[in-house]
């Protein structure tokens, strides 16, 4: 049975024993740096280790790749003297669930413009960050659609003058420093593989890696070549470097989308490994790697290390809209 990833009581007593306190001068958690081996003989007469970073660990709240990407956005907040962040989102989001956990650890007011038409009261996520203080802003999808657009932002920013704004799912040039970072955690290895949504965390691997290291992507959105492109403005390394690329057919459907295989291969690693996942991104992941795996893609003797990225409190969405 899948340990499910619960919003309870235990979580917001998290957040009780915290102090009330003035804003952070500087924005640390103690990175709980764990890597699982998976011990299987599926891997052992293929000759292949794998091991799996479990940045979902890292902190009970503000996991994964989440973390990672708000690192160095909040040093670089701090920097320009602003003490609000915003951000967006749709209603299920990692990223809000974090930018919320963010603000109540580390005493920072926080808004999202969260994409609707309606706000479900009910929806965990939402109810998480409510309880984190969070400032929600629901907008329609039109106006939604300008997330990106700079008269948009520079009027956002004019609302919200002691607001920094950070683009949704958190990837930009800063994010890509704590995605690096976490690839000198790493023992030796020959390759480093990671779900891609937005591109931000497997840019920031290729910036980090050697170029004897083999860094894979596997995207989990349909139609997702443009990427590349993505990455390639994101990382400069990317651009003269040929040890990475992004498997575009593992998507199972599209973002947010996935089989009930992928799911019960998501339940059998949770029952066999005690390795916890959630479908659309890290799950995903795993189910494509063990197909790559199976289909002899890896060479024997091959060092692999998978990123678990987080994203477990998006169970409790599939829970409540009954899809698992």
């Amino acid at each position: 049975m899948l340990i499910m990833y619960e919003i309870s009581v235990v979580h917001f007593n998290y957040f009780a024993e915290l102090k009330t306190k003035k804003m952070h001068e500087t924005f640390k958690i103690d990175e709980n740096n764990q890597i699982q081996q998976i011990d299987s003989s599926f891997l052992k007469k293929r000759n292949i280790y794998l091991g799996i970073k479990r940045d979902d660990l890292l902190h009970p709240l503000i996991s994964g790749n989440k973390w990672r990407k708000l690192k160095y956005n909040l040093a670089y907040m701090q920097k320009i003297n602003k003490t609000e962040l915003l951000t967006f989102g749709g209603a299920f989001s990692n990223h809000i669930h974090a930018c919320a956990a963010a603000g109540k650890e580390f005493n920072i007011k926080t808004h999202a413009i969260i994409r609707g038409p309606e706000l479900d009261n009910n929806n965990p996520t939402i109810q998480f960050a409510k309880h984190c203080g969070m400032n929600l802003h629901v907008v329609n999808r039109i106006e939604y659609r300008k997330r990106h657009d700079t008269e948009y932002l520079n009027a956002l920013q004019e609302r919200f003058p002691n607001a920094y704004i950070i683009p949704e799912g958190g990837t930009n040039e800063h994010a890509l420093l704590g995605c690096k970072e976490l690839v000198q955690s790493l023992p030796e290895h020959s390759y480093l593989v990671c779900p891609t949504g937005s591109g931000g965390t497997l840019a920031g691997l290729i910036e980090g890696s050697a170029s004897t290291t083999q860094v894979i992507g596997i995207a989990v959105l349909k139609q997702a070549e443009y990427l590349n492109e993505e990455i390639k403005k994101l990382s400069a390394k990317a651009n003269n470097q040929t040890n990475w690329q992004l498997l575009t057919e593992f998507h199972d459907g599209g973002y947010g989308k996935f089989s009930p295989e992928l799911w019960q291969f998501c339940q059998d690693m949770s029952h066999t490994y005690n390795l916890p996942l959630e479908p659309i991104y890290s799950g995903k992941m795993m189910y494509a790697l063990w197909q790559l795996i199976e289909q002899d893609y890896f060479p024997s003797g091959s060092k692999i290390i998978a990123v678990h990225t987080g994203g477990l409190q998006g169970l409790n969405g599939l829970k409540y809209r009954g899809l698992i």
